[in-house]
């Protein structure tokens, strides 16, 4: 099938002049048609080695509907392909903002902590501005479920930005915050560049009272 990159109808080609475009690392198959450009879906292995190449290459984490507009697939596509590359051990983590490629030569500079926390989910929004204002990332939230055990959610909220837009998802999903399922207690991984960082966010959480502690 092929697509109108300016929303035209599909269009087939009985003899299609085909072109291949090197960009970096992107392989592209394409169709000239009239001055206009139909682009055809990536497939399977070279698709899969140009999302990671995308991932590898970006700092922030990039969404499943970017990274299937780039590939011209469906977000369920993504999704399957973001498992078969976790699967070969490729350590891609799926955040609130969209899948970060794990850099770990990056990660063993920085200091990491545990915390455990305690808060209505009226403080959630003041409790992760709390921790981010002090240069610190909030990697993920942890509960211990019933049924299911340890539950992780991967969050890598870095800035107010960040929680801002976090907090904006969970009102248009209508989602609630896992906390809800243990009485408002939870575990966050935080991290910094420096270990002060993580104790001044420790201190302004344990003056707030959100931090529980021995």
């Amino acid at each position: 099938m092929l697509t109108n990159q300016k929303g035209h109808k599909n269009i087939t080609f009985p003899s299609p002049r085909v072109k291949l475009c090197l960009e970096g690392l992107s392989l592209y198959t394409y169709f000239v048609y009239e001055g206009v450009i139909f682009m055809k879906k990536m497939l399977g292995e070279a698709r899969r080695h140009e999302l990671l190449n995308m991932l590898k290459n970006s700092k922030v984490p990039i969404t499943g509907s970017e990274l299937a507009k780039h590939a011209n697939v469906s977000r369920q596509v993504i999704v399957n392909d973001m498992n078969l590359l976790k699967a070969r051990n490729e350590p891609i983590m799926a955040t609130s903002q969209g899948y970060l490629y794990l850099n770990m030569e990056e990660n063993a500079s920085l200091f990491e902590k545990k915390i455990v926390c305690i808060h209505t989910a009226e403080e959630a929004a003041d409790e992760m501005f709390t921790i981010v204002d002090c240069g610190v990332t909030l990697k993920n939230v942890i509960v211990e479920h019933p049924v299911y055990g340890e539950i992780t959610a991967s969050i890598m909220l870095s800035s107010r930005v960040d929680v801002e837009n976090f907090l904006a998802k969970v009102k248009e999903t209508n989602a609630t915050y896992l906390s809800v399922l243990t009485n408002g207690t939870h575990l966050h991984v935080i991290s910094a560049p420096t270990q002060q960082q993580l104790d001044e966010a420790e201190k302004r959480l344990r003056e707030k009272g959100y931090l529980v502690e021995e």
